[in-house]
């Protein structure tokens, strides 16, 4: 059967997965189903290895298909990109987002270099993307780039300054994802808590949730995207206390443990403010579950910093782990200190996922032969309030996309890896 819809590869985080859909959407209205794009990462060299493999590959297993590039590695250094023999157009991060963009290449009014300066991009919609997950969550934009320049991260070049959308705008697009039927909307950006300091009054991302939740009060779940510790304003914390619509799960952007491999990284926070806001958040709302991102190998790091990160799980309970292995990122100030051995990073790599494992565990545990919500996806999967993911012991099918009362009943181990959640129906 020929597809009707555009061939999408995407690469790097969660929110070019999201953006990727709308891209999807944006295409696919443009009937550019003959079309296969790349939307790439800017994080590590590897990725953008993988990128050019891939497109490779594509020529030569479709060599009539016309081929995009855009994405953070485009949008850094899309001259690169274009001179690849596959790659007929090259497409910006902020020209990727746009409707016209694509209807431009359909008409043949569309350059093959379509890549503004995103530094100068003072302004941002909020994309909505209501197809990710079998349509059971909505995902929602609402702030775009980044102001810090943590050490080995490249990523404000290819997203741009923050900029935040308008609280208004934000509140109508909720309620719109819940009119189309979504049942819990996800606020995501680039550096999510950094919302509202380039609008008057300079809001605060609690204010926003806090509003969001007022002014649309049949939404059952709203849930944020990774925040930054740094930035947890009193009102946000006020809001996971008081509000339970808001999902008791907060991803944080650590990165490391050991306080003087923080300052090599540019973060502005140190071990003990991660470890007082994680207990903190615990005491206000018991049933959260705590998550992180964090970096092994980063250079200079010794094993008693490695042990420190360690440490910062265990005493923070962190219990769902993003651990990626250290590489250089060419045009980044790490990129010049001094290097860690590759097979010592993999090995405490595979430490913090360990560690992260048995936090896991542990908060599965508590939570066994107790009650909870589960947003049901394909397959009778889906997750529950804190995010665990866990698979519904029923004989039937259900449709996805609805909300179900469930009682946690076993926990199979998988050996290394995160063990699976079973769960029975209690209505």
């Amino acid at each position: 059967m020929v597809s009707n819809r555009p061939n999408i590869t995407t690469f790097g985080c969660r929110l070019n997965i999201w953006e990727s859909e709308l891209i999807r959407k944006h295409a696919t209205d443009a009937c550019l189903n003959d079309t296969v794009i790349f939307n790439t990462c800017a994080v590590t060299a590897e990725a953008e290895k993988q990128a050019r493999q891939s497109i490779r590959k594509m020529r030569k297993e479709q060599p009539d298909k016309q081929i995009i590039v855009t994405g953070c590695a485009a949008q850094i250094n899309p001259k690169k990109w274009l001179e690849m023999a596959e790659v007929d157009f090259v497409i910006g991060n902020h020209e990727k987002l746009q409707i016209e963009s694509w209807q431009r290449l359909k008409d043949k009014q569309l350059s093959a270099l379509e890549v503004s300066d995103i530094s100068k991009i003072k302004k941002t919609a909020s994309h909505m993307i209501d197809s990710f997950e079998e349509r059971t969550r909505g995902f929602l934009q609402i702030q775009q780039g980044c102001d810090h320049r943590c050490t080995f991260c490249i990523i404000p070049y290819g997203r741009g300054q923050s900029r935040s959308v308008a609280a208004g705008q934000v509140v109508e697009n909720v309620r719109k994802l819940f009119q189309k039927g979504i049942k819990e909307v996800v606020l995501s950006g680039v550096d999510l808590t950094s919302w509202g300091l380039d609008l008057p009054g300079s809001p605060k991302l609690g204010w926003l949730v806090l509003q969001v939740l007022k002014e649309v009060p049949e939404l059952p779940r709203l849930r944020l995207s990774s925040i930054d510790p740094a930035e947890f304003d009193h009102l946000l914390m006020a809001a996971f206390e008081k509000e339970s619509r808001l999902m008791p799960h907060v991803h944080l952007s650590v990165q490391h443990g050991d306080d003087i491999i923080l300052k090599r990284m540019k973060r502005r926070h140190l071990s003990r403010d991660v470890i007082r806001l994680c207990k903190e958040l615990r005491r206000r709302r018991p049933d959260i579950a705590l998550g992180a991102d964090l970096i092994a190998g980063f250079p200079t790091e010794t094993e008693k910093a490695h042990k420190a990160t360690i440490n910062l799980i265990e005493q923070a309970e962190l219990s769902h782990l993003h651990v990626f292995s250290y590489s250089d990122r060419d045009g980044t100030p790490a990129a010049k200190m001094p290097k860690i051995n590759p097979i010592d990073i993999s090995r405490r790599a595979s430490a913090l996922r360990e560690v992260g494992r048995k936090q896991y565990e542990k908060l599965l545990k508590l939570r066994l032969n107790k009650h909870d919500e589960i947003l049901l996806e394909k397959a009778n999967q889906g997750y529950l309030r804190n995010f665990i993911r866990v698979d519904l012991a029923h004989k039937e099918l259900l449709p996805s996309g609805n909300l179900h009362k469930v009682k946690i009943t076993n926990i199979s181990p998988k050996g290394k890896n995160l063990p699976a959640v079973i769960a029975e129906l209690v209505e």
